[in-house]
């Protein structure tokens, strides 16, 4: 695959990889993996969103206002605690 870039980008890919000690190919192969990440993170990230509005939508989500707030945040405590129980009795 051939790329283009500006004369502008050209510079600092240049300044980049000579800062680095990295050639311009090392850079911008690990700038393009880098993007790939976040796209995939963000993907993930909206994917979530996505089932958590259709939680809600289905009528499934819970109210938060402060009252309910340490009850909620007791019960998170809880499940952690029983799932990382769970965890250290599977390793054994």
């Amino acid at each position: 695959m051939e790329v283009r870039l500006t004369s502008e980008q050209e510079a600092y890919l240049a300044q980049l990889a000579a800062r680095t000690g990295r050639s311009k190919d090392e850079a911008v192969q690990e700038a393009v993996a880098d993007w790939v990440e976040r796209q995939t993170a963000l993907a993930e990230f909206r994917a979530t969103l996505d089932e958590a509005e259709a939680s809600i939508a289905r009528g499934e989500g819970i109210e938060i206002a402060p009252a309910s707030l340490q009850a909620l945040a007791d019960d998170v405590k809880k499940r952690g605690r029983e799932r990382a129980t769970a965890k250290r009795l599977a390793s054994r």
